[in-house]
């Protein structure tokens, strides 16, 4: 289970492999048979976006671009918002994610 319900799309590689984000900065690896995690690499923000893959040169690369925001991260983008039901309730209900994730926006590219 995550902190945080989690935004980011998940791919399925046909090793059975799936990759997605978390809001915290995670992105992580598991194994599609038993959802045990395989690998985790901290971003410098949360993730809301879709991991991809591709290949250049013979090497296949995995692909994130980190960066809350949204609806999830308008508590922390506008710090004005005070109230939990202010941005349609998601004060409240990610009033915690300053805590474990920072605002920004960074491309993290790994080779397999």
């Amino acid at each position: 289970p995550e902190r945080f319900s989690a935004w980011s799309g998940a791919l399925a590689t046909a090793s059975d492999v799936v990759f997605y984000g978390t809001l915290e900065g995670y992105l992580k690896a598991v194994d599609a048979q038993t959802g045990r995690e395989l690998y985790r690499f901290k971003t410098p923000s949360g993730i809301i976006g879709n991991v991809n893959t591709y290949k250049h040169g013979g090497k296949q690369y995995v692909s994130i671009l980190s960066g809350v925001g949204g609806w999830a991260g308008i508590g922390m983008a506008i710090p004005s918002l005070e109230n939990d039901s202010d941005g349609l309730g998601a004060v409240g209900a990610y009033k915690a994610l300053s805590s474990w994730t920072n605002l920004g926006g960074v491309l993290s590219v790994f080779s397999l």
